[in-house]
């Protein structure tokens, strides 16, 4: 259980409220202290005039009662004091004229006594003057605020309830959201991800509503991923297990005859299931960074050229590659086998969907310390909704295409994990009915080193807020007609 006594309030509006009238009453509480402490004198003419209403009334009866802290003395026509014993002596005086002052520590007010038309002497009303060290100025502060303790009191308690008020109004606009916040994260518990919360406050409540809307959004997003994941996978794995399935059946009932084509249809859908598994495993290790990667210095031109033969062996569409890399481009850090992988895969989808006669084109850049890697082709492109979705795990733009036709749907998704391991970064550019380009850029290496160039140029210089917001780059190459 915390310490804390706020900790133990039910609610911020509490909180805030029980703040708020602490902070009022020790403000109010200093103020009093301090206005009582520079007004500890104001009462000396109060003080003085009671003095002499004491001394008058003393003066008309005998019988007069002194008030708290006043003496009364009688000073007779022979110049000596009566009634009572006076510690110090004030001044005599038999004059007959009232008199009022300080003297010897004391103040005093003289009142004669006359009875008919005879002098009888001078009557004293007397109390200490107050001290002058610290003491008496705390005590006279004291005195102050016990004359006017009320007044006080019914100023403070008025402040506070005015404060608790304005408190609670304003914590009604201040909570909102966070109760607002609360309800939703319930619901998000519960597996509804489409909770917002609607704030236009630019306070730390406003960037914690704009945060959680954005967390509320990447949840939605990620439950829809990994809806579409599962559904996906069971319909990549169940499609050449049926087949598989399909064929033993009718080995067993006699329909077919296990000869070679036979066979060999059966043994394309177990090399096509192993293939999607050992995909699915590898872009898993990818992504949670258990794979090891032995960089070295990778010469791009090379490996482009083995890449796109392997590519024309495995080919017969009449699609034709060419190479434009650089005379000037330096080699890269990167694992080959898994740069390989990466220009294979884009390489094979650009052939894949580009039409008989078309061409694919394969440029290497140096870009400062990087090498910016670009497959162009002359297909029918891809819209501008799906571009920020072509790297997700077997998403397909055309979904009226076969999976035969299309692949896996999840090389793009391998190439992109394998660049941004290597500190890289991967985007796609299109116009429909122009072709598209899958580009990505690699860290060079340092011909006098054996560990990687880090050498890295600031993202933010050569990233514009929409690139940041989607990984696209704007489409500057036209890949018509290459």
């Amino acid at each position: 259980m915390s310490t804390r006594p706020l900790d133990r309030l039910p609610s911020i509006r509490a909180k805030l409220g029980t703040v708020i009238v602490f902070a009022v009453g020790m403000t109010l509480l200093l103020a009093y202290l301090l206005l009582a402490y520079a007004l500890r004198d104001s009462s000396r003419d109060t003080q003085r005039l009671q003095l002499f209403r004491a001394a008058r009334a003393a003066a008309i009866s005998k019988n007069a009662t002194a008030p708290e802290g006043v003496a009364l003395a009688f000073l007779d026509r022979r110049g000596t004091f009566e009634w009572t014993r006076l510690p110090v002596t004030p001044p005599r005086f038999l004059d007959g004229q009232v008199h009022q002052g300080t003297a010897s520590g004391l103040d005093y007010a003289a009142v004669p006594l006359i009875r008919g038309n005879a002098y009888l002497g001078t009557v004293y009303a007397i109390r200490a003057t107050p001290s002058t060290s610290f003491l008496g100025r705390l005590a006279a502060t004291l005195g102050f605020l016990r004359s006017l303790w009320w007044k006080l009191l019914a100023g403070g308690a008025a402040a506070a309830a005015i404060a608790l008020l304005l408190a609670r109004l304003l914590a009604l606009g201040m909570t909102r959201p966070l109760r607002e916040m609360a309800r939703a994260a319930g619901k998000m518990a519960q597996g509804d991800y489409r909770q917002r919360v609607h704030s236009e406050s630019r306070d730390e409540v406003g960037r914690l509503a704009r945060s959680f809307n954005r967390m509320s959004a990447d949840l939605e997003r990620m439950e829809r991923m990994r809806r579409e994941l599962v559904a996906n996978v069971s319909h990549e794995l169940k499609t050449p297990i049926s087949a598989l399935r399909a064929h033993l059946e009718n080995l067993l009932d006699g329909v077919e005859q296990p000869d070679r084509d036979t066979l060999q249809v059966m043994l394309a859908q177990s090399e096509r299931l192993s293939r999607l598994v050992e995909q699915l495993l590898d872009l898993s290790r990818l992504e949670s960074g258990d794979v090891p990667f032995e960089r070295s210095a990778v010469s791009v031109g090379p490996l482009v050229s083995q890449v796109v033969s392997e590519l024309h062996m495995g080919s017969s569409d009449g699609v034709s590659v060419r190479e434009e890399i650089a005379p000037d481009v330096p080699a890269v850090w990167a694992d080959r086998e898994r740069l390989h992988q990466v220009l294979f895969n884009l390489l094979d989808n650009a052939a894949r969907f580009t039409p008989p006669g078309g061409t694919v084109t394969v440029t290497a850049v140096r870009r400062g310390a990087r090498c910016e890697v670009s497959v162009a082709d002359t297909g029918p492109g891809i819209p501008a909704e799906h571009l920020p979705h072509v790297f997700e795990r077997f998403y397909r733009v055309d979904q009226a295409r076969s999976r035969g036709e299309g692949g896996t749907g999840i090389g793009l998704a391998i190439a992109r994990s394998i660049v941004e391991s290597h500190g890289g970064r991967i985007w796609a550019e299109s116009e429909v009915g122009m072709g598209s380009v899958f580009a990505f850029d690699l860290p060079l290496a340092r011909p006098q080193e054996d560990g990687p160039a880090f050498q890295r140029e600031e993202r933010e210089e050569r990233t514009t807020p929409e690139e940041s917001a989607t990984g696209l780059r704007p489409l500057t190459t036209t890949t018509g007609g290459t």
